[in-house]
């Protein structure tokens, strides 16, 4: 039997990426981007940097293709996203990240290295590496799109 307090590794992962998600979207609306919701960012978050694939996103992000497309549908009406055709295939279209997408992701980005430097002066510089080699290499047998 387990201790009352004991969690689980996966809830234990969750809470640090839950506060990461709250802060970088608190962020975004204090910089004016307040019409962004957590389904859409997390959407968004899966766009790679040449583009992805609509189903690709619904799959990664773990939602139905017509959920995924009303999520890109909204982002695109808020000049976050565009579609552009698939240099690949030409009856696919890719989701890229848009001008508005790319200043959004800039302010992401500069409040995810803040967040990790208070985790880091909370931690210590060691515990922080040890937990991102043991992350990276979990990664390896949990995350099917790496």
């Amino acid at each position: 039997m387990t201790e009352p307090d004991h969690q689980n590794l996966a809830l234990l992962c969750f809470y640090p990426s839950r506060a990461m998600e709250a802060r970088v979207l608190a962020a975004l609306a204090a910089e004016g981007f307040d019409d962004l919701t957590l389904a859409q960012a997390r959407i968004a978050a899966r766009i790679g940097p040449h583009g992805t694939r609509l189903t690709d996103l619904a799959e990664q992000s773990l939602v139905t293709k017509q959920t995924a497309g009303h999520l890109v549908d909204q982002l695109q009406r808020a000049g976050y996203v565009r579609r552009v055709p698939d240099p690949t295939d030409a009856r696919a279209r890719l989701v890229q990240i848009a001008g508005r997408g790319r200043a959004l992701l800039a302010i992401a980005r500069r409040v995810e290295a803040e967040v990790e430097a208070e985790w880091t002066a909370h931690l210590g510089e060691e515990a922080t590496a040890q937990l991102r080699a043991a992350l990276t290499r979990l990664r390896e047998v949990t995350d099917p799109y790496r």
